[in-house]
């Protein structure tokens, strides 16, 4: 019970929802989050964090830098079943739409991708289309 709890709470916000919505399109580091959504490196950081701790996000480090994606397999049953339903949605939503748009025009940058870390965006790990987990 704890976990749906938890899962619900996250997903209770527009800014979370929205930055989830971005992991439809690919893996995001907390610049490109902060271009799309104009908010700040900390409000980026805590975001991205929430949706970690609650099972929907991996992160994997390269060094002092993190890149955050979404992992179907390792996400347990009820997250993946709870995340499908929500970003489902996200495809005729026309603010999720326009996020998604702005992101293909984010840039990584920071000392990680100065130092070419983060210069190639992979495109959404193991997501064939919005909303479709495998």
């Amino acid at each position: 019970m704890k976990e749906l709890v938890k899962i619900h709470k996250v997903l209770a916000d527009e800014s979370r929802l929205r930055v989830l919505n971005l992991f439809m399109e690919s893996s995001c580091c907390v610049c490109e989050v902060m271009q799309v959504l104009d908010i700040s490196q900390s409000k980026a950081s805590r975001i991205l964090t929430a949706l970690h701790d609650a099972g929907i996000l991996e992160v994997r480090r390269e060094g002092l830098w993190a890149v955050y994606f979404i992992d179907g397999d390792t996400m347990r049953p009820v997250v993946k079943a709870i995340v499908e339903a929500t970003t489902a949605a996200f495809t005729a939503d026309l603010q999720m739409v326009a996020d998604r748009e702005r992101l293909k025009q984010a840039e990584r940058v920071g000392p990680a991708c100065a130092r070419g870390m983060c210069r190639n965006r992979p495109e959404a790990t193991r997501l064939e289309q919005p909303g479709q987990m495998e």
